[in-house]
């Protein structure tokens, strides 16, 4: 077909796709390279969403490319349950090497973060002989059912499709900037961790609950990261419990935080991990990271599915940890501070900027109307997304209130590009003051 321009394409979408997968921007892309996309009518933007956290290693990483291309011409599919392949086992060997905690781990393949995530409970539910799940405010974790229950905020994503999976309890989580207990830290003492083992009165008992999740960073929350003491207590409530602790390093993991797993900055080690977006750099791949005998304790047949672990999406893995290996965490941590350092040059010029946190390059400012009152720019948020996509900057919102403006630039962005894209930053942002 002869290409068509955005407009067209726009229409096309209207008349064929519904309304359900929504888009943040009504453009379409013709090609995209490390921390650049073009869209089809030629237009160049900077690319700070990475596809929403998938592109760590940038768009086009010719170590990757070429892995796609070397396995597709050798076999595309052969169902792992059916006909195995050398790179399924050889990616399960490498996370278990790289995953924090010294004992013995074990993983396996699905499709999808959110895919992850469900096997994570059952595999927890399995193990333990309990029923019980905890999650926490403003936690993001999918659209499935159990991942869509799993996930706090209503709408859009559980609006309407109640009723939702049993069994799932929600607690506070370590939301410094509003904390939901009224209280400051450090003089707080990190009363939101303590407080599980009250919550575990009133809500669900300790010795009933299979697994407590948990985001290392939550994503789709508004980018919140707990004191550094936080997971630690946490952790440690659960194996007073037996309780095991699951993080979801779909979003935070790879190199976003300028560690293979955010977890490790916290010093926790967590019984089960899950793993996805940038885990294959855009094709199909999640993943289940575990002690031993956890994932052990599951029958022979109890856990997979016909796609999971793709031979194409696992080349496309372990090339991926190629480029993380070979130097690219260490640009990680120091875009990480570069970013921190801009950031709060934007804040100390800008009262709409409430708050800038985040760890490493996973990076965001929550936009208020007012410093003391904290009251959420939400339609101001809104309408910085949409400038800056005017001026060729690609940006996200995210948040309970939708006030959060996150980046998730490739983690390979030049100097020259970080440049741009702030200076643009700059500017729309001065145009709402």
């Amino acid at each position: 077909m002869n290409q068509l321009t955005n407009k067209e394409l726009m229409a096309l979408r209207e008349q064929n796709v519904p309304p359900g997968p929504f888009n943040v921007h009504p453009i379409f892309a013709k090609s995209a390279r490390g921390a650049v996309l073009t869209d089809v009518e030629g237009k160049e933007y900077l690319d700070f969403t990475g596809g929403i956290g998938v592109m760590n290693v940038g768009h086009g990483s010719p170590r990757v490319v070429e892995a796609i291309k070397d396995q597709a011409d050798k076999f595309t599919h052969s169902c792992f349950h059916v006909v195995q392949y050398d790179s399924y086992v050889e990616l399960a060997r490498r996370l278990n090497q790289l995953a924090p905690g010294d004992f013995p781990k074990k993983s396996y393949f699905v499709n999808s973060g959110a895919e992850a995530v469900e096997n994570c409970i059952k595999v927890a539910r399995y193990a333990t002989k309990r029923s019980g799940i905890i999650t926490f405010d403003n936690a993001f974790h999918g659209r499935t059912y159990m991942a869509m229950t799993l996930t706090s905020k209503v709408m859009p994503y559980k609006y309407g499709f109640d009723p939702f999976c049993p069994e799932v309890y929600r607690a506070h989580f370590a939301y410094c900037y509003r904390c939901p207990f009224g209280l400051d830290y450090p003089s707080c003492g990190v009363h939101c961790a303590d407080y599980l083992e009250e919550f575990f009165m009133d809500n669900v008992p300790g010795d009933r609950v299979a697994a407590v999740i948990a985001e290392p960073v939550q994503g789709e929350g508004g980018f919140i990261v707990p004191p550094p003491e936080y997971f630690p207590k946490v952790k440690a409530i659960c194996e007073k419990y037996g309780i095991l602790f699951i993080m979801d390093e779909v979003q935070a993991g790879m190199g976003r935080t300028g560690k293979m797993f955010a977890s490790e900055h916290f010093g926790v080690e967590p019984d089960i991990i899950s793993s996805a977006k940038s885990l294959a750099a855009g094709m199909p791949l999640g993943a289940i990271i575990g002690r031993a005998e956890i994932l052990d304790s599951v029958h022979a047949g109890g856990l997979g599915g016909t796609y999971g672990g793709n031979p194409i999406s696992c080349r496309a893995a372990l090339a991926v940890l190629d480029e993380l290996e070979n130097g690219l965490l260490e640009k990680a941590e120091a875009l990480g501070a570069d970013l921190a350092a801009r950031y709060q040059e934007l804040a100390d010029r800008y009262e709409i900027i409430g708050q800038v946190r985040g760890l490493g390059p996973m990076m965001a400012m929550e936009l208020v109307s007012d410093r003391e009152t904290k009251a959420p720019a939400s339609e101001q948020a809104k309408a910085l997304v949409s400038r800056c996509l005017d001026k060729g900057l690609l940006i996200l919102s995210c948040g309970k209130f939708g006030n959060v403006i996150r980046t998730l630039m490739p983690l390979v962005i030049s100097r020259e590009e970080l440049d741009r894209g702030f200076s643009i930053l700059d500017e729309c942002l001065g145009g709402l003051e």
